[in-house]
């Protein structure tokens, strides 16, 4: 029997029960609202998670490279939304794709990037908030893309920006001002002889706080599998929903300066500061003993390549744990993509032990 005292640290431990009641969770949500699920596998990048979120079998997906598109593809995944503009060098591998029967969905919001897609299936990225990519709802250029396509297959909008939201108020606004904006890009394609059948919205805050999706016709998100302490910040789920850690080795003290030093570094956790932003930053990543009990206010406070750095949150009044050298500790990730995007492989456990019963494969590369 293998434990979380056994394999070599770092590495990513998975809490399948977690996952399972974050995936029930959102489709429940969805299914009120009679709107389907394409989970963005960006952040798990694993068959076997895809699987659980589709009920143990293949199921539409979103991925953000062309080499989860090809892993998800050999184990049976035949619709797929490939939803990074597309470069055009990378049409040859998409178009092998759909030669092997499976429906490649490209994105794009230009003209030189339709001119390039030569009939292939697209959508048409919109810009709901400043965020990223896309063009605005009222651009002339959304109409000179379609035409330029011939037929898109519809259109699609990433609510970003709601990573930065405040609370079930701003939550709720950014949902609908998604919504809102992918509709009315539809519309003015339908109005000009389109018949852009998809309206694709979505992000892990904006898919659990929408209230109307009227005009929608497919979700897409892909934290919440695990989710983490911003979605946690933002008020999107708690600490005990949080179904990914990294397991290290507590490698030595510094008394004078407050510290314990772990064997990982941001090379195991990632350097993603994203909860600086929030009311209350959680630094490097929350520090749990190995049955997931926080210590504490005990951070992650500071990390270099191999070493990571514990201390006591600033202004707490709570005491450095005595944990001692050779001790194992969790640590709760800031980001759980970019976390989880250091490791190889999860270190699967049975629900509510230390158990290891399984390892998944992670994909990586582009």
């Amino acid at each position: 029997m293998t434990t979380l005292d056994d394999p070599e640290t770092p590495f990513a431990a998975l809490d399948p029960h977690r996952v399972e009641a974050n995936v029930r969770r959102l489709r429940t949500h969805l299914e009120r609202l009679g709107v389907p699920l394409r989970p963005h596998v960006k952040t798990a990048k694993s068959v076997e998670v895809a699987r659980m979120v589709h009920g143990g079998r293949p199921g539409p997906v979103t991925v953000s490279t062309l080499a989860e598109a090809e892993a998800f593809a050999a184990a049976g995944f035949t619709d797929i939304l490939y939803a990074v503009g597309i470069a055009p060098h990378k049409l040859d591998r998409v178009r092998a794709l759909r030669a092997s029967g499976v429906d490649v969905t490209v994105l794009l919001d230009s003209v030189e990037q339709a001119s390039a897609v030569a009939g292939l299936p697209a959508l048409i990225e919109i810009d709901c908030d400043g965020h990223r990519g896309g063009v605005r709802p009222d651009d002339p250029a959304l109409l000179d893309i379609a035409k330029t396509l011939g037929e898109p297959r519809g259109v699609l909008t990433h609510a970003g920006e709601s990573y930065f939201a405040d609370g079930d108020e701003q939550l709720r606004a950014a949902a609908e001002h998604e919504r809102a904006v992918a509709v009315e890009a539809a519309g003015r394609l339908r109005a000009a002889g389109f018949a852009a059948p998809v309206v694709s919205v979505g992000s892990t805050p904006t898919a659990h706080f929408a209230t109307d999706l009227r005009g929608v016709t497919e979700v897409r998100a892909g934290n919440f599998v695990f989710f983490d302490l911003v979605m946690a910040g933002i008020g999107v789920c708690t600490h005990a929903d949080l179904a990914l850690s990294v397991v290290v080795t507590v490698i030595g003290h510094q008394p004078d300066k407050g510290w314990i030093l772990t064997d990982g570094g941001w090379m195991a956790t990632s350097r993603d500061r994203g909860t600086a932003r929030q009311r209350v930053d959680q630094a490097y990543g929350l520090v749990a003993d190995l049955d997931g009990n926080p210590f504490e206010d005990l951070l992650m406070t500071d990390a270099s390549q191999e070493h990571g750095i514990l201390a006591i949150r600033p202004d707490s009044a709570a005491k450095l744990p005595g944990i001692p050298v050779g001790a194992r500790v969790r640590i709760l990730p800031i980001h759980a993509c970019a976390t989880a995007a250091q490791h190889e492989r999860y270190h699967v456990l049975e629900p509510g032990s230390r158990t290891i019963q399984a390892q998944w494969p992670r994909v990586r590369g582009w």
